[in-house]
C-alpha cells in the first residue's frame, strides 16, 4: 500500500527560486508541494489553511522574517515541522532558527539530494542539518560572540537584523505591528544583553560577528 505523500510548503521570496526547488522535490515520489509565500506573514496565512507536513523556509523574508515566522507558526501548531533552507551558513542563524522551533537547517550550497533527505527526516520527526552548519555550530562553542547572542530570543533576534540593517524604530514597528516604544525597549533590552552601550559599538559587533555581512549581503 502506497504511503501518503508529504505535502510541502515553499517559502522564500523570489518566485523564481520557489519555483525550482518545487520542481526539485516533486520530481521524487512521495513529495507534494501544497502550498507557496513570499514572506513571513503569508507563510503563516498559508500554514493556516494548508497545514502541510512540512514547510521549507528561507530566514531571509521581508517584514518580520523568516525566524519570526517560525516562532509564530509554532505558537499556532506545536507539532509544526520547519526546515530552515538559506544561503546562510552562520550557526548564529542556525541557533536562533531552532531556539525558534526549527527542525532542521539546510543550506542551499549543499546537494540538491541532501534538501530532499532533509524534508523526508523532517517529516519523519528527526532533525536535518547538513554538515556545514554541524561545523559551523561545532565551532560556535568556542567563540563568546556566539554565546552571547545565543541569550537573544527570536524577536530580539530579528529586531537586531532589522536595525543592523539600517531600520528606523518606526520602521521595525510597522513590520512587526509593535509600537515605536516596544521596539525602543526591545533595542534597549539588545544592547544590554550584548553588552555595548551605544548603537555603533552595536554596529562592531554586528560586524565581528558576521551578521552585518550576511544581512546586507541578501544572498538568495
Amino acid at each position: 500500500m502506497r504511503s501518503r505523500s508529504i505535502r510541502v510548503m515553499l517559502v522564500d521570496d523570489h518566485a523564481v527560486v520557489r519555483e525550482g526547488y518545487s520542481r526539485l522535490l516533486e520530481k521524487h515520489e512521495g513529495i507534494t508541494v501544497v502550498a507557496e509565500a513570499a514572506h513571513a506573514a503569508g507563510a503563516y496565512q498559508a500554514y493556516k489553511s494548508q497545514k502541510p507536513d512540512v514547510v521549507v523556509m528561507d530566514v531571509s523574508l521581508p517584514g518580520r522574517g523568516g525566524i519570526d515566522a517560525i516562532r509564530q507558526i509554532r505558537q499556532w501548531d506545536p507539532a509544526a515541522r520547519l526546515l530552515v533552507f538559506t544561503m546562510h551558513l552562520s550557526a548564529t542563524f542556525a541557533l536562533q532558527a531552532f531556539r525558534a522551533g526549527a527542525k532542521g537547517f539546510v543550506t542551499k550550497s549543499s546537494p540538491p539530494e541532501l534538501l530532499v533527505s532533509a524534508v523526508r527526516d523532517v517529516a519523519a520527526g528527526r532533525v536535518a542539518i547538513c554538515p556545514e552548519i554541524s561545523e559551523a555550530l561545532a565551532r560556535s562553542r568556542l567563540q563568546e560572540d556566539a554565546s552571547v547572542i545565543d541569550t537573544l530570543s527570536p524577536r530580539e533576534f530579528e529586531i537586531l537584523r532589522e536595525l543592523l540593517d539600517g531600520r528606523s524604530a518606526e520602521e521595525i514597528a510597522a513590520a512587526f505591528n509593535l509600537s515605536p516604544k516596544t521596539v525602543s525597549n526591545y533595542h534597549y533590552a539588545i544592547k544590554s544583553k550584548l553588552g555595548v552601550s551605544s548603537d555603533v559599538e552595536l554596529v562592531h559587533f554586528g560586524l565581528r560577528s558576521g551578521l552585518i555581512t550576511v544581512v546586507e549581503g541578501r544572498e538568495y
